[in-house]
């Protein structure tokens, strides 16, 4: 049986270029379109459709206000279209704070190689999105590339198939019991889609004095990043900043690595500086990756690193984590009930790359118990 989606734009030709688009899968239909906001909550209520597009900008009632009305009362997996502009990504974050799941550019094809493509990447974020009926903290059933913990080899032993390498497997916990009293110099998490809301929970909930520096890397647009760290600055005890090249590594701020580019480090464990690179290759999916990020994190902080793989699509993080791992950090994931799409967390799990699979909630008092921070 398909997915019901239910289509919000004020603009004809877009709902019907959106509607055309997910009614060629097989596992989609479009069962209604809505033209403002407040048809979108009253159709939503109706309908009861698996996933909403949504428009930011429209008559009535706008996107944010609609998705607000939507999350209280009928809550449903909702994807927004955003322009790629500074206040076109404030409206987004909005959005997601609100409890939309992901977002895409309006002009969506700004993020495939052909219009085949873009349609393709709208196709598997909704379907995605389906799997997470009701919004955020439901089961997705959607599995990518990654085969499931019981299909390899037996419930007690994870092989990773790069290494042939016998692993044990992965500790699932609500909480962190107790400190490992490993010594760690750096803070680094890697995420994707649902990561901006997943960032925001954890980072405001770190103290001032964090002792460590941190390196995010969030799949987004070049247009977002800036403006999403300047959310996270206001809202947090600590500094964020969208990286720049040359920032050296400081205790107690996290730098956001920049849309569309590349960060890596370069220096000394005790000087270590950020170095931003421009990148044009086709060979590389993600601009940021955190493979590469956490794979130059390696080469200069070795096994002093607490690295963690939050929500998102695909494997990326995956080889960079096993680099880090391999030389002595320590790597968490994200459990699969809190993910918006367990597609990353689900990769280092399944490799046995993860130590400790926690849900979102836990991360921050986790992460202060296991670096011995003096709040806990």
């Amino acid at each position: 049986m398909a997915y019901k989606v239910l289509v919000v734009d004020d603009s004809s030709f877009f709902r019907r270029r959106v509607s055309d688009i997910l009614n060629s899968d097989r596992n989609l239909t479009v069962i209604d379109v809505a033209v403002n906001g407040i048809e979108a909550v009253k159709k939503t209520k109706e309908l009861k459709p698996d996933v909403i597009t949504m428009d930011i900008e429209m008559p009535l009632l706008n996107g944010i206000e609609a998705v607000k009305q939507i999350m209280a009362n009928s809550p449903t997996s909702i994807l927004m279209f955003s322009s790629l502009t500074h206040q076109g990504a404030k409206a987004t974050l909005e959005a997601l704070d609100a409890g939309a799941l992901d977002f895409l550019p309006k002009k969506f094809n700004e993020i495939a190689k052909t219009s085949g493509d873009a349609g393709s990447v709208l196709k598997q974020r909704v379907l995605e999105l389906a799997n997470k009926k009701g919004g955020r903290g439901i089961r997705p059933t959607i599995k990518k590339d990654i085969p499931p913990l019981g299909s390899i080899r037996s419930k007690n032993q994870v092989t990773d198939n790069a290494t042939s390498e016998v692993r044990k497997p992965l500790q699932r916990a609500t909480s962190l019991n107790k400190a490992s009293g490993k010594s760690y110099k750096l803070l680094a998490i890697g995420t994707s889609t649902g990561g901006p809301v997943a960032l925001q929970k954890i980072l405001t909930q770190l103290p001032s004095d964090f002792p460590l520096p941190i390196l995010m890397v969030q799949h987004m647009p070049a247009a977002f990043t800036k403006a999403f760290a300047s959310r996270l600055n206001s809202l947090c005890k600590i500094s964020v900043k969208e990286a720049e090249d040359g920032d050296v590594l400081k205790a107690g701020c996290a730098y956001l690595a920049p849309g569309g580019k590349q960060m890596v480090l370069e220096g000394k464990v005790n000087n270590a500086r950020i170095k931003i690179l421009e990148d044009d290759s086709a060979r590389i999916a993600f601009k940021p990756s955190v493979d590469i990020t956490f794979g130059s994190t390696a080469k200069i902080f070795s096994d002093n690193v607490l690295a963690i793989i939050l929500t998102g699509m695909g494997s990326d993080g995956r080889d960079g984590s096993r680099m880090l791992k391999n030389n002595g950090s320590v790597i968490w994931s994200q459990d699969e009930e809190s993910c918006v799409v367990y597609g990353m967390p689900q990769a280092v799990a399944n490799a046995g790359i993860s130590s400790l699979e926690l849900p979102l909630l836990e991360f921050s008092k986790a992460i202060l118990k296991e670096i011995q921070h003096n709040s806990l």
